[in-house]
């Protein structure tokens, strides 16, 4: 039977949850928000909306929050050109699907933003499909996108391994039944992902890599 690795891009793959951090504070900033980046950190891999609200509540005047996302949108998209990948995040990629599994993205990220992403890990050879912002109605930490992203390798749940960096990574993918690989490159301490759901937990793709062999990914 066929496997599935399915992939957070965002801290996971691509060394970018810091500048989500940055340029969500200042996008807040600019619309008179002091929302601190600690709490702008732990939030990062939520939808925009659903970050917007996780940080200034369901009481904010929501006529704000197409603004906010899109200051964000405009600060982050001045990284595009140079967004870095994690270490041996593609080689990882192409591993798994030399091995048989079907790799498939599971992302927030969207339009541009996911082509800039996808261009950064350099492994599209080695990517079966993507399942982005675009495609579902309700982001993580819900079930949706991780279901999504199965429905498209054609794969169920028992048979799939969902690798993430956040909490809602984590909690997406135990809702959607399957096993979960935590990363810590995205800031989030261990523990944290270990109680959200990760069976395993490793520094990075290249960690992840060198420790196939004993891994749920083995």
């Amino acid at each position: 039977m066929e496997r599935a690795a399915v992939f957070d891009v965002d801290g996971t793959l691509v060394d970018t949850n810091h500048l989500h951090v940055v340029t969500w504070w200042e996008a807040f900033r600019q619309a008179g928000h002091r929302v601190p980046m600690h709490a702008v950190h732990r939030a990062v891999g939520l939808a925009s909306t659903d970050l917007i609200g996780h940080l200034l509540g369901d009481d904010r005047d929501k006529d704000q929050d197409a603004g906010l996302s899109a200051a964000h949108k405009a600060l982050y998209g001045q990284y595009f050109d140079r967004l870095p990948a994690l270490p041996e995040a593609g080689e990882l990629l192409r591993r798994l699907a030399h091995d048989g599994w079907k790799v498939v993205l599971a992302t927030s990220a969207g339009g541009a933003e996911l082509g800039a992403l996808r261009r950064a890990i350099d492994a599209d050879d080695a990517i079966t499909a993507t399942a982005s912002a675009d495609d579902v109605e309700a982001g993580k930490p819900a079930a949706e996108p991780v279901e999504h992203a199965l429905e498209l390798a054609g794969v169920p749940a028992e048979r799939a391994v969902f690798v993430g960096d956040t909490v809602w990574d984590m909690r997406a993918g135990s809702r959607a039944g399957v096993r979960c690989v935590g990363v810590l490159c995205g800031g989030i301490p261990r523990a944290d992902l270990e109680e959200a759901g990760a069976d395993a937990v490793y520094a990075d793709p290249a960690h992840l890599l060198a420790s196939l062999a004993d891994s749920p990914l083995a």
